[in-house]
């Protein structure tokens, strides 16, 4: 056991001794202003944001202080194993581990969780301990009614201890307040064995302290992103009076410092009075511990707690500012500042304070001034609303997400990226989706991309990779089932992959490359059955796979034809050709009888379906994203009031101010960001081609805070708020016919005016004239 003593004696002969800051004393904090009840202002939107949405059911959203963006999200775990704690959360549970660094939001993987914090009293138990029985280990009861979560700070009672627990966080840096009881036996236990998913866990950790009020350390994780490297520095507001070391599960005695293990804790003891507040403070990095030291030093200098958490506050408050809306409906004003708020948790920032990031190829590399590093792109979800949304509201921060891909793509021997994750790629989902992300940028305008760089591993996935059936899917026109699984989904996504690299070319004046992958991105023919109207498996023969059932997930036990659906869906799956498929579907009339039919199925699902396919109505899977653009596809083929009433459907139906409010996984924002861009009245099908298309709008007012200070201004004029159907619509004074307009056409802001009824207007948007365009056209 290392006493203070012992660390004051032995302060010169350590290696890093000219890292260590000078001690602070933590200030008197009182009572922090962000546990007195949220502020009532009508100004104050973060009153609106009831982060416990999706924390229950299989949301898979986490409660804790973050800021927008930011890479730390310091929350409470209440587990770290199963598919609905990848947050390391659940509102089933009434105990807490601890308090780690990083969390995923609304993922159907778990990862991350690292650097568990967990106070205590009394005797020291290294385990965490079961769910069924805390009091094993160093757990603690909670109860929801002491919890208070709104943007940038979270606070809990820890029953078991009666400790009082307050978090809140800048980038890069976290902060813990803890108020304790008159204890000789106070003491703090930090987790490095922590991980989601116990096995395989932890490849190495190692940690150092280097005086009684800072330890450094990091470690590396094999899971989902099998090799990510994550470090932190963690300073104490108040000395502790000894420490100890636990590798496998031994004490080292007085080391005070370890390394290449796979289990590592420590134990920090202290003695409290009465309501003594010790902080802690936290900065990581994906870079070194030097790293993580610098971004704690620079972004938490001192130990003003409440500044910390009103500045997250405030940080908050301007990003959800930039899209105000106006309703006399307060459950649809929570949910949408809510949804807003999850869509800007992820990505998160991967870079240092001076700029300074892990890249792909695991090196370290410096960014030019003023530009950033990401990681968490949930791109095969993200690329159909929350991106599109991005380009709307947040248009500052598109180019550095976009140029981060393409860095991504260039540094990495995976190439284009899929779902990156703290410099890995994890490969998770079918597709290279960021190829559309970087294409809707660039078609809409935004300067600054490095679009030249972005050509090479484009096309070299395109045009060489035998990636995933790519070889197939070139020289078959599709991916035979009997030879790749999930086969009909991956020749659609290449489809739309395709389409969005063909933009790009076409942007860089190569227009043979255009001309071959547009042409190309009408493979989708190839999978749909003309006879029966779905998409289906197709073997190498050319044959259609049998047997063959429209809701089972493949064609055998042994094969999963479709990814997270199945053909009902699946066959709904086209966004950058509606038009040419409903001429091969047959023409309007069957195209729509159809998609009612997807919605008017019985909702019964194969036994071996996935937990994703979820929020059902007949078919359609409103919890999963392949299903998210289906609803709007009735304005290319003349019934866009069925667009209306399905839209304003599923916007009352499968959102709710509840803790399980969701249908399905967050999924990092998309399941949010469908609402807030339906919300406004319009939906992006096909984000490259940079048109909305409409659908219903909910509030009776929006602005939208566009780039240079322009603003999209959404009226509504209706005599009930149950009047759902678009009656005419004035698009900047001027009657407009048409159901979508471009990314161009409001640029420069704008104001649409919607005039509602309670029926249908069956003339207008129905003619071909005012559909969306296609690739067809």
């Amino acid at each position: 056991m290392i006493t203070r003593r012992r660390f004051l004696e032995t302060l010169s002969a350590l290696s890093a001794s000219s890292l260590l800051p000078s001690r602070a004393k933590a200030e008197s904090t009182g009572t922090s202003a962000l546990s007195a009840p949220v502020s009532k202002s009508p100004d104050d939107l973060t009153q609106h944001v009831n982060i416990a949405i999706g924390t229950g059911g299989h949301g898979h959203t986490y409660p804790g202080a973050t800021m927008p963006f930011g890479m730390v999200q310091l929350s409470p775990d209440t587990y770290n194993d199963g598919w609905d704690w990848c947050s390391g959360y659940h509102y089933s549970d009434t105990s807490i581990m601890g308090f780690s660094h990083t969390h995923l939001s609304g993922t159907g993987c778990g990862d991350l969780l690292d650097f568990l914090l967990m106070p205590g009293t009394g005797q020291v138990k290294l385990d965490p301990g079961s769910r069924e029985n805390p009091e094993e280990g160093y757990r603690s009861r909670f109860s929801h009614d002491d919890e208070i979560a709104h943007p940038g700070y979270y606070s809990v009672l820890l029953k078991d201890y009666g400790i009082h627990a307050e978090l809140s966080a800048t980038e890069r840096a976290g902060i813990h307040k803890y108020t304790f009881p008159e204890s000789d036996s106070a003491h703090f236990i930090l987790d490095l064995a922590h991980v989601d998913q116990k096995d395989p866990g932890v490849l190495w950790s190692e940690l150092k302290l280097l005086n009684d009020t800072t330890i450094i350390g990091g470690r590396s994780t094999s899971l989902w992103a099998n090799g990510r490297q994550v470090y932190f520095a963690m300073q104490f507001s108040k000395p502790f009076t000894s420490a100890e070391i636990f590798s496998e599960g031994k004490s080292l005695g007085e080391t005070w410092q370890a390394s290449q293990s796979k289990s590592l804790k420590c134990v920090l003891h202290h003695k409290a009075t009465a309501g003594e507040v010790i902080l802690v403070k936290v900065g990581i990095s994906g870079v070194s511990a030097d790293g993580a030291l610098k971004n704690l030093r620079a972004e938490i200098p001192g130990w003003d707690f409440c500044k910390v958490s009103e500045d997250a506050k405030a940080a908050w408050q301007k990003h959800l500012a930039k899209i105000r809306i106006e309703t006399g409906n307060n459950a649809h004003k929570t949910i949408f500042y809510t949804a807003l708020y999850h869509m800007m948790v992820a990505p998160t920032l991967f870079d240092d304070v001076d700029g300074q990031y892990r890249g792909m190829d695991g090196q370290i590399h410096q960014l030019p001034a003023g530009m950033h590093n990401y990681s968490t792109y949930s791109l095969w979800d993200t690329y159909r609303a929350v991106h599109p949304m991005y380009t709307l509201f947040l248009p500052e921060r598109v180019p550095d997400l976009v140029n981060c891909l393409i860095r991504m793509a260039n540094e990495s021997p995976a190439g284009m990226p899929v779902w990156p994750l703290y410099a890995k790629e994890t490969g998770t989902m079918t597709g290279y989706h960021s190829a559309a992300v970087i294409a809707e940028a660039a078609i809409k305008g935004f300067p600054g991309l490095n679009l030249s760089d972005a050509w090479k591993p484009m096309n070299q996935r395109a045009m060489v990779d035998d990636y995933r059936g790519l070889g197939y899917y070139r020289s078959l026109g599709y991916i035979p089932c009997d030879k790749v699984d999930e086969s009909v989904s991956k020749t659609l996504e290449y489809t739309y992959d395709d389409w969005a690299v063909g933009h790009v070319a076409r942007l860089l004046n190569r227009p043979k490359e255009a001309q071959a992958l547009f042409k190309r991105s009408r493979n989708y023919r190839n999978v749909f059955d003309a006879e029966d109207r779905f998409m289906r498996p197709r073997l190498e023969s050319g044959d259609w796979a049998e047997p063959f059932d429209p809701i089972e997930m493949g064609h055998s036990k042994q094969w999963r034809d479709f990814t997270e659906s199945n053909s009902w869906q699946t066959t709904f799956a086209i966004q950058h050709d509606p038009k040419g498929y409903i001429n091969i579907f047959g023409g309007r009339e069957a195209f729509v009888t159809k998609l009612d039919a997807l919605f008017n199925q019985s909702s019964k699902l194969p036994p071996d379906a996935p937990p994703d396919i979820a929020g059902l109505v007949g078919q359609y899977a409103h919890g999963n994203e392949p299903s998210h653009h289906i609803a709007y596809l009735y304005n290319y083929a003349g019934a866009p009031w069925k667009t209306q009433a399905r839209v304003r459907s599923l916007l009352e139906t499968m959102y709710r101010n509840d803790p399980d409010g969701m249908a399905g996984n967050e999924d990092c924002g998309q399941m949010s960001a469908w609402y807030v861009i339906s919300a406004l009245g319009f939906y992006a099908v096909d984000p490259v081609s940079g048109n909305y298309v409409f659908g219903t709008p909910l509030f009776d007012h929006a602005t939208i805070q566009l780039a240079d200070d322009k603003k999209l201004v959404i009226e509504v004029k209706r005599e009930s708020p149950e009047q759902q159907y678009i009656q005419s619509i004035l698009f900047n004074g001027k009657n407009y016919e048409k159901t979508w307009f471009s990314h161009a056409d409001i640029r420069e802001g704008g104001t649409i005016v919607f005039t509602m009824g309670g029926q249908p207007n069956r003339e207008f948007g129905v003619t071909e004239s005012a559909a969306p365009p296609s690739l067809t056209d």
